[in-house]
């Protein structure tokens, strides 16, 4: 099989499309044929050496991925050869095949093509158990996303205001606002020409904060939450290191969570899965929920794929192809 590693640190250069052996799904496993992965931006800093797989984890990147059941392991249940899915994965999704833990494993949602079905799983599962099982949003609550075009970012806003939040976002363009509000963003604030603090304090103040930026947003992202809110941080694209005044989180009676899904035990990945299916899926098949893809790329043309992550100039999610 094709599949596409990082054997040395670097940029979109530094990946590597070559052969690999086949692989055989092990009990409690399925091997999926792969049509379809989408790219991340926890793969970019994979592909750099700043976020290594967990142990025991393949070294071929991707985090999700869709395509059809190719081979049931022991004791598998629930799936047949040629169901096709999408799957939520600690690694291994750039390649034309992959084995995944049976509880990782979706259904693709209805209406849904399998090469878009790639752009799901990762997006899905991280706003679903950040922004509403570790957070717990609550109807009625404001709920501020930064990033609101990135693909966590618009299924943040959709899923929010879907559940009844009002959503505020931050977005860098005019285009990207926009898109934002389409979405049901009541407010897309300009982080170029705009204090998103001053904004989201007049609007009430944030329950909650859903954050790729890490440590050069920490202490502004307390002062704009409501009393009682929750940051989540799920990203450091603004670095790890920040100062925190405890003062100001007591006086609000706040919380600063920092989560990943990738580490998490496959448990614990499977309960956020069979949640999403529950809750999320029924939102996609009706078009409550919109899945958006910038643009999709041969599995051969993955840097290319990763040079347009670089440049943060997309909207939505970019998706590897692998010709299946």
């Amino acid at each position: 099989m094709r599949a596409v590693t990082a054997p040395e640190p670097g940029g979109p250069e530094a990946l590597v499309v070559s052969d690999h052996p086949d692989l055989e799904p092990g009990p409690g496993e399925v091997l999926v044929e792969v049509v379809a992965s989408a790219v991340n931006r926890a793969d970019t800093l994979q592909r750099q050496g700043a976020y290594p797989p967990p142990a025991g984890a393949s070294d071929v990147l991707g985090l999700e991925c869709s395509g059809r059941v190719a081979a049931l392991g022991e004791g598998v249940e629930g799936w047949a050869v040629g169901d096709e899915v999408c799957a939520l994965l600690a690694a291994g999704g750039y390649a034309e095949q992959v084995v995944v833990p049976a509880g990782q494993l979706m259904p693709v949602p209805d209406g849904v093509d399998l090469v878009t079905a790639a752009a799901l799983p990762e997006v899905a599962c991280t706003v679903w158990s950040n922004v509403f099982v570790v957070a717990g949003l609550q109807q009625g609550e404001t709920l501020l996303v930064h990033g609101g075009a990135g693909g966590i970012g618009n299924m943040a806003i959709q899923l929010g205001a879907a559940l009844g939040a009002r959503v505020l976002t931050t977005a860098g363009t005019a285009e990207k606002r926009a898109f934002c509000e389409s979405l049901g963003a009541e407010r897309a604030i300009d982080y170029h020409e705009e204090d998103f603090v001053e904004v989201v304090k007049e609007a009430g103040g944030a329950d909650v904060i859903l954050d790729n930026m890490g440590a050069s947003y920490l202490g502004r992202n307390v002062a704009a939450l409501a009393a009682e809110g929750r940051l989540v941080v799920i990203g450091m694209q603004g670095g790890v290191k920040g100062e925190l005044n405890l003062g100001a989180l007591l006086g609000k009676r706040g919380a600063v969570i920092a989560t990943s899904l990738r580490a998490r035990p496959a448990e614990q990945k499977a309960a956020v899965c069979r949640g999403v299916v529950e809750h999320v899926w029924p939102l996609v098949a009706d078009g409550t929920v919109r899945t958006f893809v910038h643009e999709t790329y041969p599995l051969e043309d993955v840097a290319r794929a990763h040079a347009v992550m670089a440049e943060g100039s997309h909207t939505g999610k970019l998706v590897l192809t692998t010709g299946k």
